[in-house]
């Protein structure tokens, strides 16, 4: 209570607002954007191989987008952000354009799409690292991935998806829901962010430069294992628990929303590495459960409790706190686009293995996940902390300091 307590007096709410508001928004609208375009394209009366085009065209206009965005825009971020959220909003709509007829449009409204969310979001987080500090940039993390896990739920219930999933989300009331809501995101970012100071010239790392980081790299191979194993498991996890698998994955961002603020704390607290290689072990541990009890019914709860808990601890951390703490006064773009893009284009490994999930041994393939996971965490012991050892030497010496003073007063 002592730490959090200096967490929320250290935070500067007023000014930490505008790029609050941001990142929830894109994030939310970035995973239901998804999973409609993931439905609609699915439903599409279209060879594999078509629907298979579709996906690559998405996740390419991704990838080029961040990695030219986090180059060529952080001069002029504040302005584009201010229009990055409207384009959103298009790319979004025209999702109602996509049909069986016309590849050559449904390339371009996929790759449009692809691009909208990419072009903004290394800039996006970049704001974001830019106004917070970094003793308290897990804490704002913890709660705006809190406010995305209970968000999305509140969605969810609200067009009645869960269970109908496919079905619903492909109805255009949905798509134009999302719509408004990224439109909303936009008005209130210029809103918030009208007296916004801009920052001055900071110097400006190349992507080799950021690869020849020992540091970084330390943090970024752990990631991309994580990434890819997640998405990579996730088809053999729907094939062995059915129907269950998807109202579990709902359910888990009630896990996410309750324990992102809680690794966000922590993070700022204890510093970030011990949040990280503690999800890893939890991770370790779950693949490896179900591994041995695969067709255990008490396997589905431990998958839901284990990976909720380690996405809420990972979310505050991996996605908005590390990649700020390591561009430490350098514009961050180019680091939030290289950790950023792992677990943005992994999501593709769903859509190649899926075909093919029913064919692979759980067994296996949850072991082999178990193996990775614990391997992944060999690096993160030698990777340095990114909160600065004098900021959690300060918290704790403050926590002695109240506890003494409550003694005191205790007995005087």
């Amino acid at each position: 209570m002592i730490s959090l307590r200096a967490l929320r007096e250290k935070t500067a709410w007023r000014a930490t607002a505008p790029s609050i508001l941001l990142v929830l928004n894109s994030l939310v609208w970035y995973i239901l954007t998804y999973a409609a375009f993931l439905a609609i394209v699915n439903q599409l009366h279209l060879l594999d191989t078509e629907k298979l085009g579709l996906f690559t065209t998405y996740f390419a206009g991704i990838a080029i987008s961040a990695i030219l965005g986090a180059k060529f825009l952080p001069h002029a971020r504040s302005k584009f952000l201010n229009l990055w959220s409207f384009m959103g909003a298009i790319a979004t709509l025209l999702l109602i354009a996509v049909s069986g007829n016309g590849m050559l449009v449904n390339a371009l409204l996929a790759f449009f799409l692809g691009v909208s969310i990419g072009v903004g979001l290394p800039s996006c987080l970049s704001y974001f690292a830019d106004l917070t500090s970094v003793e308290n940039r897990g804490f704002i993390g913890g709660i705006i991935w809190s406010a995305v896990g209970f968000t999305i739920l509140i969605f969810a219930f609200l067009i009645n998806m869960i269970g109908q999933w496919e079905t619903i989300i492909v109805q255009w009331e949905t798509i134009v829901a999302l719509t408004m809501w990224r439109l909303f995101g936009g008005i209130g970012f210029l809103a918030l962010n009208r007296k916004h100071k801009t920052l001055g010239a900071q110097k400006s790392p190349s992507y080799l430069e950021l690869f020849r980081k020992r540091e970084i790299l330390l943090y970024l191979f752990p990631w991309i294992m994580f990434s890819l194993i997640n998405f990579a498991e996730a088809p053999i996890l729907e094939s062995v628990f059915g129907a269950d698998f998807g109202f579990v994955q709902l359910l888990e961002w009630a896990f996410v929303g309750i324990f992102a603020i809680v690794g966000g704390i922590v993070a700022d607290v204890a510093g970030r590495k011990r949040v990280v290689i503690s999800g890893f072990v939890m991770l370790g541990i779950e693949y490896a459960a179900m591994s041995a009890f695969s067709n255990a019914p008490a396997t589905l709860y431990l998958f839901l409790t284990l990976d909720g808990i380690t996405w809420g601890l990972f979310a505050s951390v991996f996605f908005t706190a590390i990649w700020g703490d390591l561009g430490e006064n350098r514009e961050k773009e180019k680091y939030y686009a290289l950790g950023g893009l792992p677990y943005l284009l992994a999501n593709f490994l769903y859509i190649l293995i899926r075909p093919y999930a029913s064919a692979i041994s759980p067994t296996a393939a949850f072991s082999f996940a178990s193996f990775f996971l614990f391997l992944a965490v060999i690096p993160l012991m030698y990777a340095p902390e990114t909160l600065p050892e004098k900021k959690i030497r300060e918290r704790e010496l403050k926590g002695y300091i109240d506890k003494a003073k409550k003694v005191k007063e205790k007995y005087t």
